[in-house]
């Protein structure tokens, strides 16, 4: 267990350095920015990159809502599920800090956003509360269901990493307008620390909308897949 939790505490390191510091450090640059594209693709690329890298120590999971969806699917023992979250969390955190470390050394930065999810006035583009609840559970749906059907014993080996890869870049590319997308309660949670008490109070909501969005996903691909299965899926 203790190299599975490491494993999830560096993936999950990494999508927040990785993703959240394109965001951060390549997209603002002027005439030469990396913009939504980028950031999105950067997103992507930090899971897949991470799920061939430690994918085969702890599954891959970094992020709650895949692993409580996995759980809701079962194909992973709720004995483990706390000790994940855990994990993950501390992972995204200690990324934040990285993250925030960098930044400190440039003139002038600002840590009102930070990267951090939001809605109303903290929405890229001021999407009420509803709208980004509903982003944020459908996306965070349809990724758990693509890992599951990724990662199923009936689906091609050694390509789960590529199309979870891609979905979270696809899932970006929809909703970092509408919540400057989270689909992930440890992603969010990291920056958010380092963002202020404005993304605190907000915090809830990316933490009850994914783990909604993966249970029902969960839920849902046992029965389409009908696997029953206590093991971790290979990333």
């Amino acid at each position: 267990m203790p190299k599975k939790l490491a494993a999830e505490f560096l993936g999950t390191l990494w999508i927040v350095l990785g993703g959240c510091g394109a965001a951060l450090l390549a997209a603002p640059i002027p005439n030469v920015g990396i913009g939504l594209l980028g950031i999105s693709l950067a997103f992507g690329l930090s899971v897949l990159t991470m799920a061939y890298a430690v994918g085969h120590i702890s599954g891959a999971h970094f992020n709650p809502a895949v692993t409580i969806g996995l759980w809701a699917g079962g194909r992973f023992p709720l004995k483990s599920v706390p000790l994940y979250i855990v994990a993950q969390v501390l992972g995204a955190i200690a990324g934040a800090a990285l993250l925030y470390y960098i930044i400190g050394g440039s003139e002038g930065f600002n840590t009102a956003t930070f990267a951090a999810n939001g809605y109303g006035d903290r929405s890229p583009a001021h999407f009420d509360l509803y709208s980004c609840a509903t982003s944020e559970f459908v996306l965070t749906f349809v990724f758990v269901i693509v890992v599951l059907g990724a990662s199923s014993k009936r689906a091609p080996a050694g390509f789960a990493p590529i199309a979870i890869g891609l979905a979270l870049a696809l899932i970006h590319l929809v909703s970092i307008p509408v919540t400057n997308t989270s689909v992930n309660p440890a992603r969010s949670t990291g920056p958010a620390i380092f963002a202020g008490m404005a993304a605190l109070q907000q915090l809830w909501l990316f933490w009850v909308a994914p783990i909604a969005g993966g249970l029902a996903a969960g839920f849902l691909s046992r029965w389409l897949d009908g696997e029953k299965t206590t093991a971790a899926p290979p990333a």
